[in-house]
């Protein structure tokens, strides 16, 4: 290992994290250390898996490890906040999934522990890390004056047909702050902030489902001479998102990772252009967190993180999705 490689421990141990430390693989600057787990057999197991050495227990001896300089955060929601405060207090550099808390009050308690340590803090929204969602914003110019967005990631989760039959399971338990606007609503909202900034108001509906969660939901955002409506459901798959201008349209191909772009002329003519992206594009998350650490910056990041936290706490305000981690 490089002595200047960022030494990474990772939380977490389903999809997301076995995805991302496959990622880390190709990010120059980066090396996979470790695992933390409630289990320290199953951390041992993990890290050896990926060629990590080190295992850990314990949050605590974790944060006090000299050996680790960076932690990549992918346990449930309602984890985040406590995790990341106890790492970036001690100096570790945190990249955390998304959504990055269950509330604005526990980013800003994250935010806080930032400014004490100096240490990097950055939200795991692959989105907006893209070369794909680049692309987007080069393009967005050609359609003329934006008026309507329809940024929608509808898809009917394998896990629901587990939830009607009786079987809970992460995704659909409250108590780890899920559910469809947590898991991947905040797709929608976070490519709304990062396009157009903040709405002027908004007006939010869910599907509730038994057990306090919810299935579905939609969001409709007003800005000055502009509405955008985001939509959300992982009780069913829908329609592919669209930005629509005065001189013609856009139609992505996926809100989470953008990768081909169709612009549709108001004259008819049709136009595909597609970003040069790896398969795995977590990486350039990862690649975006190096570089923070390395040079600094990433202060438009932390804004979108602020105004989606905002704009989530509200859309649960007006539907009454509630977790314990609010009390």
């Amino acid at each position: 290992m490089d002595v200047q490689d960022i030494r990474l421990a990772v939380i977490g141990r389903g999809k997301f994290a076995r995805y991302f430390i496959e990622a880390v693989s190709a990010v120059e600057g980066l090396t996979y250390v470790g695992q933390y787990s409630r289990c320290l057999a199953d951390a041992r197991a993990f890290a050896a898996e990926y060629g990590g050495a080190g295992a850990w227990d314990d949050l605590q001896a974790l944060a006090a490890d000299d050996g680790v300089d960076a932690v990549y955060i992918g346990s449930p929601n309602a984890f985040h906040c406590e995790q990341a405060v106890t790492l970036l207090k001690a100096g570790k550099h945190v990249l955390c999934e998304k959504p990055v808390a269950s509330h604005l009050r526990e980013w800003a308690a994250m935010c806080a522990a930032v400014d004490e340590s100096g240490a990097v803090l950055l939200e795991a929204m692959r989105t907006v890390h893209c070369p794909g969602f680049a692309l987007l914003r080069e393009l967005l110019p050609r359609i003329g004056k934006v008026r309507q967005a329809v940024l929608s990631f509808c898809q009917y989760s394998s896990r629901y047909d587990n939830f009607k039959n009786g079987i809970i399971e992460n995704a659909f338990r409250p108590e780890l702050s899920n559910g469809s606007l947590m898991d991947i609503g905040v797709y929608g909202v976070h490519a709304m902030v990062a396009l157009f900034g903040m709405p002027e108001s908004l007006t939010a509906t869910a599907v509730p489902l038994e057990g306090s969660i919810d299935g579905a939901g939609s969001i409709t955002a007003q800005y000055d001479g502009m509405q955008v409506v985001v939509l959300h459901s992982k009780i069913n798959n829908g329609i592919a998102p669209v930005i629509l201008g005065e001189d013609g349209m856009m139609t992505l191909d996926a809100l989470s990772h953008p990768h081909r772009i169709t612009l549709t002329g108001r004259d008819g003519t049709v136009q595909t252009f597609t970003a040069e992206q790896a398969e795995n594009d977590m990486q350039y998350e990862a690649r975006d967190f190096v570089s923070l650490i390395r040079r600094g910056g990433g202060e438009e990041f932390r804004c979108w993180s602020t105004q989606t936290m905002t704009i989530l706490d509200e859309v649960r305000r007006q539907t009454g999705i509630r977790f314990p981690a609010d009390n």
